[in-house]
C-alpha cells in the first residue's frame, strides 16, 4: 500500500510518528531528520524546526561528529523552502568555511540565490559551475527548476532538451517534456517523447495510453489505427478492465469506421471495439448502473457493431 508522496503506508507512519515525538520533547530528531533524507522527502517546516535544535544545542551538536555538516545543508534547503533566508545564509556560510571549494556548497549558494529571487545571479552562478562540471545533473536540474520557477515554458523546453541529451535514461524527464509539449498542443515532439518512454520501459501502461491519446488527438487514419493497438496494449497490460484504455480502443473504432466508409476493413478492426464496447457495458452495470443509459448512448454512437 502506497501514501502521499509515494511513500508506503508504513513509512509514512513511521514519519509522522517520529515527528509528532520529536516535537513534543520525546527525542528522536535526530533519526527523524535522518528519516526524512533516506526517504527523500520534503517536510521543511519540521525539519527546520528540529534540525536548528540539534545545531543550537553544542552537546547534540558535538554527538552527530562528520555527520553535522550533512545537518547544516539539510537545515539550510529547508530555510530556503520555508524562505527563511537568514538561516539558509548562515548554515551555508559555515559550511562555505569548512569546504571552501566544494561544489556541493556551491550549489547551495546557487539555491540561496534563487531563494532570493535573483535569477540572473543565480543563472550566472550555475553557468560558471557547468564550465567546470558540464554533466553535474543537479545543476541542469535547478535550471530546470528555476525556469519553472519563473514561469518561463520556453526556457524550460529548451533546459529539458539540453538535459536529455546527457541523461538519457531519466524517465521523469522525458515523461515532463511529453507533458509540457500535450499543453503546447505540440503532439508531434509529445509523441516522439512517449515513443522514447515506451521503448525503455515497454510494461508501463500508463505509457502506452498517452502516446495512444496524443496520436489519437493528432487524428488520421493511421495515427487512429496506432492508437488503438496502444490501447490495446495498455488493456493487456491491466489485465483487461482499463477504463480510458477501453474508451480509447472504442474511440479508435469508431473514427476508423467513420474514416474507412466503403473500403475493406480486417476483422480484427472491427471486433476489437465491440469486445471493448462490452466490457464498458458490463463493468457500468457493475460498479456505476446509473451511469449505463448515457455510456450506452454514446458507444451506439460510435457504431461499432
Amino acid at each position: 500500500m502506497v501514501g502521499s508522496g509515494g511513500l508506503s503506508a508504513s513509512e509514512a507512519a513511521q514519519l509522522d510518528r517520529l515527528e509528532d515525538q520529536a516535537t513534543h520533547g520525546g527525542g528522536g530528531a535526530w533519526e527523524y531528520l535522518c528519516l526524512v533524507r533516506r526517504l527523500k522527502v520534503r517536510r521543511p517546516e519540521p525539519v527546520l524546526r528540529l534540525g536548528l535544535s540539534l545545531l543550537n544545542d553544542p552537546k547534540a551538536r558535538s554527538k552527530l561528529g562528520s555527520e553535522e555538516w550533512t545537518l547544516y545543508e539539510q537545515v539550510a534547503v529547508a530555510a530556503m523552502d520555508c524562505q527563511n533566508i537568514d538561516v539558509a545564509k548562515d548554515c551555508i556560510g559555515i559550511l562555505k568555511k569548512k569546504f571552501p571549494d566544494s561544489l556541493r556548497v556551491a550549489r547551495l549558494e546557487g539555491m540561496l540565490l534563487e531563494a532570493k529571487g535573483a535569477w540572473a545571479e543565480a543563472e550566472r552562478a550555475y553557468a560558471v559551475l557547468l564550465e567546470t562540471n558540464p554533466n553535474d545533473q543537479l545543476i541542469h536540474k535547478r535550471k530546470i527548476a528555476m525556469a519553472k520557477a519563473q514561469g518561463n515554458t520556453t526556457l524550460v523546453v529548451e533546459y529539458l532538451n539540453k538535459y536529455l541529451e546527457i541523461f538519457m535514461a531519466d524517465h521523469d524527464a522525458w515523461r515532463e517534456l511529453a507533458e509540457i509539449y500535450v499543453s503546447l498542443q505540440m503532439y508531434k515532439q509529445a509523441a516522439f517523447c512517449y515513443e522514447e518512454l515506451i521503448l525503455a520501459q515497454p510494461m508501463v501502461s500508463l505509457y502506452q495510453i498517452s502516446y495512444a491519446d496524443v496520436l489519437y488527438t493528432m487524428g488520421g487514419l493511421e495515427n487512429f489505427q496506432t492508437a488503438k493497438k496502444y490501447y490495446a496494449a495498455a488493456i493487456q497490460l491491466t489485465g483487461g478492465k482499463n477504463i480510458r484504455a477501453l474508451y480509447g480502443v472504442c474511440l479508435c473504432g469508431g473514427a476508423i469506421n467513420q474514416l474507412s466508409r466503403g473500403r475493406n476493413k480486417d476483422e480484427e478492426s472491427s471486433e476489437l471495439p465491440a469486445l471493448a464496447a462490452e466490457v464498458l457495458t458490463k463493468e457500468y452495470q457493475k460498479w456505476a448502473p446509473e451511469k449505463l443509459p448515457l455510456v450506452a448512448e454514446m458507444l451506439k454512437s460510435l457504431k461499432l457493431s
